[in-house]
């Protein structure tokens, strides 16, 4: 059974939203905003997940970098085609947009955002040198 994940994250406390193939809660909650914390959190639910989904935002670089380094299947989408159709449903909090993400996960329906994993040291210092030129 494939199982996919939404992050709704905030600064100090993110919802998490876990479901199955079929589109069934399996587990709903919260917890830190930390990756090893919400790693753990998932890998303690319900074990391997093909597919963990969050938006860009102020903490998706340095979030979408420490879970690939713990082995977890993460995805980043585009936030603003994420709130069109997060802001459709019912109700709107932290969770039911964990589980709006969820559901983006399970049917594919988002845009990847590109998260460099290793940022280029030596573009800066290029940049600046033209700067002076």
């Amino acid at each position: 059974m494939k199982r996919y994940v939404g992050i709704d994250v905030a600064q100090e406390q993110s919802a998490l939203c876990i479901l199955d193939d079929k589109g069934a809660i399996l587990f709903e909650g919260t917890c830190a905003t930390d990756p090893d914390e919400i790693f753990r959190t998932v890998t303690t639910q319900v074990g391997d997940v093909e597919k963990i989904v969050h938006e860009s935002g102020p903490f998706s670089i340095w979030l979408t970098r420490e879970l690939i380094k713990l082995g977890a299947p993460v995805v980043c989408i585009d936030a603003r085609a994420a709130h069109k159709v997060l802001s459709a449903r019912m109700n709107k909090s932290d969770k039911s947009d964990a589980v709006g993400l969820a559901q983006l996960a399970r049917t594919g329906w988002y845009g990847e955002v590109h998260v460099e994993l290793c940022p280029k040291v030596g573009d800066g210092v290029i940049r600046r040198r033209f700067e002076f030129v």
